[in-house]
């Protein structure tokens, strides 16, 4: 079976060694600034030596870490440094009195610093992670009305496609949308022969991706094709997902009167092309609320297939090249259980967790980390960790700071339902890097991940 976990650490060397000896004992000397400071220049030295040592003959790897100094050097890394560690022993002696006092040049840090982090914790919550109820029920009312004029289109147009009852899912259903509430699910569950069809999961096909299932025709000895309406989508003998999705955007993009629903609804609805994805745009130029009328909400439509407790999801962003392929998606899980711990202890892992979703989310060195890795880290810290009360906020936010360091470091955080699966596979090396860089600057001062 094919492992799914990518590693990035390559061991640790002379150079990394000695690195790693100056990070962990620089506060001693620069101080919280000065160490974060260091802490960014040494990660990126250790990284673009590791890039470099990754060749296999002499000759590259030297002329691979000429480059990387050359990067450096022109990033002014070791100018930036070698400045702040000479600034920092020209104050040394003074340095415990001026972390003390205000200083001119930022005249809120003082009143930043009056505050612990746990009331700084709060207040970003309340005002940017947590969403007012009117404009959650603003945004379901809107997707419900777009379910409510498709499933119409659909069953006036397409009676004989099979289809279950639609309906809404996602984020904005479940209370976990954070800063805007800009996007929801449309699921479309398409009804299968139970005597026809077979769901077969991923570790049983030739893609041996546990996320990636397949859904085979049976019996076709007895049942010829044609007894299912859904035969016509089908590619060498298995339910194609991308099939069915080029049905769906044709049938719903293409034909229906998108500017007449938009009249009725008295909002502006058009369909987003080019992609691989079913997805519609609604803006409300007429809404009370200006914050509201220049925010777009984006509903995917997403066709489902249901088997007992399995649920299938077609997404071909997800599992190209594979056409046949089906995704396994985890989300209802990892929600679920989330929920579940919580009520069992009245703990705030769903708050820590919709912070961490904004404060990412803000952030667009942090931006790339989707929320599917941050809810599995928490996930996994709740296996050691007991205490998650509200009086814990601060400790537990802290917490997952250093441990997302570590998984980055790493280059692995594994799904906690399927742990052959790495969420950080998709990540760059540019992208780890600098969400490396902002979370070590985070250590020391997290509230700089609160804006």
């Amino acid at each position: 079976m094919l492992s799914f976990q990518v590693g990035r650490r390559r061991g640790s060397d002379g150079v990394t060694v000695v690195m790693d000896f100056l990070l962990a004992n620089a506060r001693l000397v620069l101080g919280v600034g000065g160490a974060a400071l260091l802490g960014i220049a040494t990660l990126a030295v250790k990284r673009l030596i590791e890039r470099a040592g990754r060749a296999a003959e002499e000759e590259k790897v030297e002329q691979k870490m000429a480059e990387s100094w050359e990067e450096l050097s022109k990033k002014s890394l070791e100018g930036v440094v070698v400045q702040h560690v000479a600034k920092a022993r020209e104050n040394k002696k003074t340095r415990k009195a001026d972390l003390c006092e205000p200083t001119e040049e930022s005249p809120a840090l003082p009143e930043k610093r009056g505050r612990t982090l746990q009331e700084l914790l709060l207040q970003f919550y309340h005002s940017r992670a947590a969403l007012s109820p009117p404009e959650v029920q603003r945004a379901q009312c809107r997707a419900l009305d777009i379910c409510t004029e498709i499933q119409g289109f659909l069953r006036a147009r397409h009676p004989d496609m099979p289809l279950g009852e639609m309906s809404l899912g996602g984020s904005l259903l479940d209370d976990l949308q954070v800063v805007s509430a800009d996007h929801a699910c449309l699921l479309v569950p398409l009804e299968l022969e139970p005597d026809l069809w077979r769901l077969i999961p991923g570790e049983e096909t030739l893609l041996t991706h546990p996320l990636h299932w397949m859904v085979r025709r049976l019996n076709v000895e007895y049942f010829p094709r044609g007894r299912s309406y859904w035969d016509r989508h089908l590619v060498g003998g298995y339910l194609s997902a991308e099939s069915v999705v080029n049905m769906l955007s044709k049938v719903l993009m293409e034909t229906i009167n998108w500017p007449s629903i938009s009249s009725t609804l008295d909002c502006l609805v058009r369909p987003v092309l080019g992609g691989p994805r079913l997805e519609l745009e609604i803006r409300c130029p007429n809404e009370a609320d200006d914050v509201a009328a220049d925010c777009p909400l984006f509903i995917s439509i997403l066709p489902l297939l249901r088997e007992g407790d399995v649920v299938l999801s077609a997404q071909p962003e997800l599992t190209s090249p594979w056409v046949n392929a089906w995704h396994l998606p985890l989300y209802p899980r990892e929600t679920q259980l989330l929920a579940r711990l919580d009520s069992q202890d009245l703990g705030c892992r769903r708050m820590t967790l919709k912070l961490l979703k904004a404060a990412f989310r803000l952030n667009p060195a942090l931006r790339p980390l989707d929320s599917a890795a941050l809810a599995n880290l928490l996930l996994r810290l709740s296996r050691r960790q007991e205490d998650w009360s509200r009086d814990s906020l601060h400790l537990r936010f802290r917490q997952c700071i250093t441990e997302m360091i570590g998984h980055l470091e790493a280059g692995v955080l594994s799904s906690y339902f399927k742990p052959v699966v790495n969420l950080l596979s998709g990540l760059t090396d540019e992208q780890v890097d600098r969400m490396g860089f902002m979370l070590y600057c985070a250590v020391s001062e997290p509230e700089i991940l609160l804006i």
